[in-house]
């Protein structure tokens, strides 16, 4: 089983991977180790790679790199990264699952990260998230998308209000484009626009909520 030779890694500890990839529905029936132990060393290994890699690369602030290292390894993209190796297709999951789903693939992708990282070193991990996921950053992809969410549970925590109002439309009827302003306590945090008012909001609440970091 090589998931990796597109990226040129050869994981030599079958017996492991086999465990990364294992549910604990599948050990459940057959016996034998989950993933479980795995992820939480992947999690941590991916975690530091990508902050030296933010680290390195960027001029952010902590704030700001914290904020971009949470959005590049969130369960979104790590089902999006997943995808990409067909890593779901490996998963084994006991007879009461009809498949696995989001939140297991993502799981088993920092699994798998915890394996190679055992297997062959953090230069390995480092060769995938390079080739992997790195794009991804370049691109600028968003994966967390509820920004208005995100942005209401920062400003909880200190008792701020936030309300968004709609200052301008404009365009015809079929291209319309809307602009919002996003205010915390009668403070201007975030402007954006959209082709809907929910758009608009939400690039609006994701300038904000990336000022706040």
């Amino acid at each position: 089983m090589n998931i990796f030779k597109d990226y040129g890694i050869k994981i030599k500890n079958e017996e492991l991977l086999k465990v990364a990839l294992t549910h604990s529905s599948y050990s459940n029936e057959h016996g034998g180790e989950c993933y479980e132990r795995l992820e939480y060393l992947g999690d941590a290994v991916l975690e530091i790679v990508c902050s030296e890699y933010l680290y390195k690369n960027t001029n952010y602030s902590e704030g700001e790199m914290s904020k971009l290292r949470s959005l590049y390894v969130c369960e979104n993209a790590l089902w999006e990264y997943s995808k990409k190796i067909n890593l779901k297709n490996y998963i084994l999951i006991g007879n009461g699952m009809s498949e696995a789903n989001k939140t297991i693939v993502a799981d088993v992708f920092e699994a798998v990260v915890g394996v190679i990282y055992l297997d062959s070193g953090l230069n390995n991990v480092k060769k995938l998230f390079n080739s992997l996921i790195v794009p991804y950053i370049d691109n600028k992809e968003d994966f967390l998308m509820d920004y208005k969410s995100l942005l209401q549970e920062s400003v909880q925590t200190v008792k701020k209000s936030v309300t968004y109002k709609l200052v301008d439309e404009y365009g015809p009827a079929h291209e319309r484009v809307f602009k919002i302003e996003v205010i915390i306590d009668n403070l201007v945090y975030g402007v954006g626009t959209g082709a809907s008012k929910k758009e608009a909001e939400q690039n609006a609440a994701k300038e904000a909520y990336m000022k706040r970091a």
